[in-house]
């Protein structure tokens, strides 16, 4: 399986050489605007991470004060996790969609990913192997496994049922942000610039992408890619750049 480039000055496209898929993506800026509802009043430090339960009743968060809390929709503190928790900025925060597995997952500074029993907020399993801070951790769609990223440039897969490290893919430099595919079995990966996508079957790099630049200086940076987002279909990624833009790309199924 190869993908391919093809590229214009507006846009930038990706077919597979196998049938089926292809990639392709344009910068666009999407502007938000809304209202305050609820303000959710706890932490002593900034905010790191914020995310929703898969039956939107429940909220989590993490941050630089190191610790996690779990709050109602309406902004009550439920419970703050201190016991055992971080010992440095907790960077991330996730939800099992799993029903009959609840827990979180959280990783932090001090290169931990730990995973939490949702029912009690007590801890399940410290995960160790990485030799840096972490920025990212993602949950599997079937809740099965997590993915988690950082420092060290390495994505570790960990099996969130048997609480053990499965293996680990190579990002080549640091990890900003990690999400998997919907509905095919892709790990993405912000590393610095660029976006790697893994077919964790084989557990082989697909397609690296990287964005388009024109810059007036030689010696000016690429903006870093920072944060992922797939669309609920799996259609549509999403990318969040230190430009102040966010690059698209869409999946497409090819004819040949």
């Amino acid at each position: 399986m190869q993908l391919r480039w093809g590229r214009n000055k507006a846009k930038q496209t990706v077919s597979l050489e196998e049938g089926s898929q292809s990639l392709s993506g344009s910068d666009q800026v999407l502007p938000l605007r809304g209202t305050t509802t609820r303000r959710f009043v706890g932490h002593t430090k900034d905010v790191l991470s914020v995310a929703f339960s898969s039956d939107n009743r429940q909220i989590v968060s993490g941050s630089r004060d190191k610790t996690i809390k779990l709050w109602n929709t309406l902004g009550v503190c439920k419970y703050t996790v201190q016991d055992e928790s971080h010992s440095e900025w907790v960077s991330c925060v996730r939800f099992s969609p799993n029903s009959s597995n609840p827990i979180i997952v959280s990783c932090g500074w001090d290169k931990l990913v730990k995973v939490w029993n949702l029912a009690n907020c007590k801890l399940k399993t410290n995960h160790i192997g990485h030799t840096g801070y972490l920025n990212t951790v993602t949950v599997s769609p079937d809740g099965s496994l997590c993915a988690s990223g950082g420092k060290d440039g390495q994505a570790m897969l960990w099996d969130l049922n048997e609480g053990k490290h499965l293996y680990t893919l190579d990002g080549g430099d640091i990890i900003n942000a990690l999400c998997f595919s919907p509905n095919r079995y892709w790990l993405c990966a912000a590393t610095g610039p660029s976006i790697k996508i893994w077919d964790l079957e084989g557990k082989i790099i697909v397609d690296e992408l990287k964005q388009e630049v024109i810059s007036t200086s030689s010696k000016a940076e690429p903006p870093q890619c920072t944060s992922l987002a797939w669309s609920a279909d799996g259609q549509t990624l999403f990318a969040g750049y230190t430009d102040n833009l966010v690059r698209v790309w869409q999946v497409t199924i090819g004819t040949r």
